[in-house]
């Protein structure tokens, strides 16, 4: 009988542990970063993105989604820029947006959306969202054809980086104190 008393306890931790893997398995695929919304009781001051990519989800990694809650304040801009991975579908949940985006040909294509209207952004191209009404801040969600879409936001990535401030000037055939300017705004 004491050597049955070894083998039930290793039985009931070999169980235990069992269980124990499952429940961290199952809690893999499910991510609850987006609860915070739920019960948010302010809007945010400025433009806000919460997403779920395989940054924040690792479980995305290899499932060719991920998906973002984009909120916007009065008279707030997600400022033009590009997803070098994937189209990005936005559905306007609340509010309304002004919206575009630029095609291969430098054609600008621009919308105003309403609640319930949904707007696709092809891949890699810039394009934008804004909030023109002043009293209304709309909530749209993204979801993107790929887990790691990736974000170059056009601003930060010509203006906040290393980029020589003379080769700026002459790209925009303007002078560098123009660009210096532009770049103290976005430091700020």
């Amino acid at each position: 009988m004491a050597s049955r008393i070894p083998t039930m306890k290793l039985l009931s931790l070999v169980l235990s542990s069992f269980v124990i893997v499952q429940i961290a398995l199952a809690s893999f695929f499910t991510y609850t970063g987006m609860r915070v919304l739920v019960n948010q009781s302010t809007f945010p001051a400025n433009f806000t993105i919460l997403k779920a990519s395989m940054v924040e989800f690792p479980a995305l990694n290899g499932q060719s989604v991920s998906y973002a809650v984009l909120q916007y304040p009065a008279s707030s801009l997600n400022p033009p820029h590009t997803h070098p991975r994937a189209a990005e579908l936005l559905f306007l949940v609340d509010g309304s947006l002004e919206v575009g985006f630029v095609d291969t040909t430098n054609k600008l294509f621009t919308q105003s959306l309403q609640a319930g209207d949904m707007f696709i952004f092809p891949k890699g191209l810039v394009h934008y969202q804004y909030n023109a009404d002043p009293n209304n801040p709309p909530i749209a969600i993204s979801s993107f054809g790929s887990a790691n879409a990736g974000t170059v936001s056009l601003p930060k990535t010509l203006f906040a980086t290393s980029i020589d401030d003379t080769i700026l000037a002459k790209s925009f055939e303007t002078d560098v104190s123009t660009i210096q300017a532009l770049k103290a705004g976005l430091a700020s």
